[in-house]
């Protein structure tokens, strides 16, 4: 099974001032891809913690995704510190450079610094805006705002596809934890080839949302059925 890490930076995200999206949206469309989260963290705009997180995690995982940091102003530092952690240089990429200038004629300098890849980088085209990607290694870097983010991962989201997809089955119960953990706990010794969850709600009536998931599409229907089942029968 294809395992990856997601890190999200920004100082504006470890502080609150803003909600990480990105982490969220991209460990949905993994899964749906068929690549288990192993981890999903936002760190601030520091080099050597960018870096030693990624050293980690490139080395147990089969992808790491990062987002942010790839603008121009002082605290876009996730260029330098993915060139840090892999212990190679930054270069500019000749024709990614000319680009950026033909398109960003107010500024083009400031806009060709984007081109300034870690040394063995691949650049990846942002659909939607200037600076772009890369891929270095088993690492994709990806700009941090939203719309720029998404359109630059569907360009290369088959790069990710595992065979076998992770599929869900979920169902919502008005209901307490309490009242079903018995048959969550049941479900986990039945069927351990998939993983059951439970999120609970307390807005207005009490609501227990209820998720299993796999990779084997015969077993996640049998514990499906098992569960509407018996959750049917304890919820009546």
């Amino acid at each position: 099974m294809a395992t990856a890490a997601i890190l999200t930076i920004g100082n504006e995200l470890v502080s609150g001032d803003v909600v990480d999206t990105n982490g969220a949206w991209l460990a949905t469309r993994l899964e749906r891809l068929g690549v288990k989260m192993n981890i999903v963290a936002s760190i601030p705009d520091e080099i050597e913690q960018i870096a030693r997180f990624l050293r980690r995690e490139a080395a147990d995982v089969d992808f790491v995704l990062v987002t942010g940091g790839l603008g121009g102003t002082p605290d876009d530092l996730t260029r330098e510190a993915v060139a840090t952690a892999f212990s190679v240089g930054q270069e500019s990429v000749p024709e990614l450079a000319d680009s950026l200038r033909s398109r960003f004629t107010r500024d083009p300098d400031y806009a060709a610094r984007w081109a300034e890849l870690p040394v063995g980088a691949r650049a990846l085209e942002n659909p939607l805006g200037g600076a772009p990607g890369f891929v270095i290694e088993n690492v994709y870097v990806f700009p941090g705002l939203p719309s720029e983010m998404q359109a630059m991962f569907e360009k290369v989201e088959d790069e990710f596809r595992a065979p076998v997809p992770i599929a869900s089955w979920r169902r919502r119960y008005r209901t307490r934890e309490s009242e079903i953990v018995s048959v969550l706990v049941e479900a986990g010794e039945r069927f351990p080839g998939v993983l059951v969850g439970s999120y609970p709600s307390f807005e207005g009536e009490a609501e227990v949302e209820v998720v299993a998931k796999s990779h084997d599409g015969d077993l996640l229907e049998q514990a499906s059925s098992w569960l509407q089942a018996e959750l049917d029968r304890v919820t009546a």
